[in-house]
């Protein structure tokens, strides 16, 4: 089995971007994962709101899904999604007045931070900075979300649940070019 590096984070942060730059520069196969794929083909839309069952149920889908594919790779990779993220978005979803399935959303933290331990060497926080620019069929553009996400994500990366070492690029670096390097040299 070959081990990839995970980038992490929020919606618009240029993660997918700057994946397909470090495969191009490094010779890492891109893996890229397909959340809206997942959804349709189970018949939710990604964006409706769910119960937290269903959310579970199909977050839990995802991580499956993701995982098939990451197995299939066929030397090291990089990848523009990790479990983490899929935690971070399930767990935004968590309000305080939710009614939460503990066991079930145990087991899938589990799921989660193994199948991180087993398909990644090392996981690269790409935090937001760049310009959010209006784009059809991407994720809201709402800046607060993308923020909640990002401080659960660097949460959960300091998570001892799972033994991925983490780094976290800064939010002032925004050149693509400088991301590429950043993440190439310290890998």
């Amino acid at each position: 089995m070959h081990r990839g590096i995970g980038l992490c984070g929020s919606h618009r942060t240029g993660k997918t971007t700057l994946a397909r730059e470090i495969s191009a520069r490094s010779g890492k196969e891109f893996i890229q994962t397909s959340t809206s794929e997942v959804f349709a083909d189970n018949a939710l839309d990604p964006s409706a709101p769910m119960n937290f069952a269903t959310r579970i149920w199909i977050q839990d889908k995802v991580v499956s899904a993701a995982e098939a594919i990451w197995a299939k790779a066929s030397g090291p990779f990089i990848t523009d999604r990790t479990p983490l993220d899929m935690i971070a978005y399930t767990m935004a979803d968590i309000q305080g007045e939710t009614d939460v399935d503990c066991g079930a959303f145990e087991r899938y933290l589990d799921h989660c931070f193994a199948v991180t331990d087993r398909y990644f060497a090392e996981l690269v926080v790409v935090q937001p900075g760049i310009p959010l620019v209006h784009e059809a069929g991407k994720a809201a553009m709402n800046s607060a979300y993308i923020e909640h996400l990002n401080t659960l994500i660097l949460g959960l990366c300091a998570d001892e649940r799972h033994n991925c070492p983490v780094r976290v690029l800064r939010r002032n670096l925004l050149d693509l070019q400088q991301r590429v390097t950043e993440v190439i040299e310290g890998a």
